[in-house]
């Protein structure tokens, strides 16, 4: 693929749609409405990863990766506008983020694994977040936009190391019979909101398990549902 342009002749090209007599619909864009766009974009790119495994073309996966970086410019153009900072601002935070949470590569700390490297990045972005005006609490500072299966391990670790242990294994477990008991127990007119509390607390168990076996449960359940299709698909494409 040849390159014609370079990421600063992109970063004009994103400027130039925000000038006066730019493009409008570039030009009514704030960090609000693009809100959607940025969580649209990031769920095609985890897709073009799926599709670059089942097909082995990266073609997908280039083009989702460019529409994240031009929501990462348009937000940056924006917010330079605005006065907040720059591109230049993003960059310099983003490196010096890297070079400080790898003291084993760019310091004198020294690590054996992967588990004290992450250990280490634990313990300096808490440092980090110290005096944070923005971070209402430990629980509330996991974004509540995040998909509630990705979120619930977060809050359940967090709860398990700030204020109670966790329940073990076998507990989890027993807890989990227990709530499928009440499912099948109740009726097909059965109160709405208790249905709700016994689905809501069979998720969280499950989301206890994901987080102790370290399985990310959001793609557990992705992996699931596509399966699913295509057992269903596959069984009617053999009906034919």
């Amino acid at each position: 693929m040849e390159n014609k342009y370079s990421f600063e002749d992109f970063v004009k090209i994103i400027e130039r749609l925000r000038a006066k007599d730019g493009c409008p619909w570039d030009r009514e864009q704030t960090h609000e409405s693009l809100r959607p766009c940025m969580m649209e974009e990031a769920a095609e790119f985890v897709s073009s990863v799926r599709i670059y495994h089942e097909s082995g073309s990266a073609e997908n996966m280039r083009e989702e990766l460019g529409d994240i970086l031009l929501q990462v410019v348009m937000h940056s153009v924006i917010a330079e506008e605005e006065g907040l900072f720059t591109l230049g601002d993003v960059v310099e935070e983003v490196s010096e983020k890297m070079v400080r949470r790898h003291p084993h590569i760019f310091g004198e700390a020294q690590v054996d694994s992967s588990k004290q490297v992450l250990q280490n990045w634990d313990e300096i972005k808490k440092k980090e977040k110290e005096g944070k005006s923005w971070i209402e609490s430990p629980l509330r500072e996991i974004p509540k936009e995040l998909p509630s299966l990705t979120r619930g391990p977060k809050v359940l670790k967090k709860i398990d190391k700030l204020y109670e242990a966790a329940p073990g294994r076998e507990e989890n477990a027993e807890r989990l019979i227990e709530v499928a008991k009440g499912l099948a127990e109740c009726r097909e007119n059965a109160d709405k909101a208790q249905v709700e509390k016994l689905l809501g607390d069979a998720l969280l168990g499950l989301c206890e398990i994901a987080r102790r076996e370290k399985i990310p449960a959001e793609q557990v359940l992705m992996d699931r549902i596509e399966e699913l299709i295509e057992e269903k698909e596959g069984k009617g494409e053999n009906r034919k």
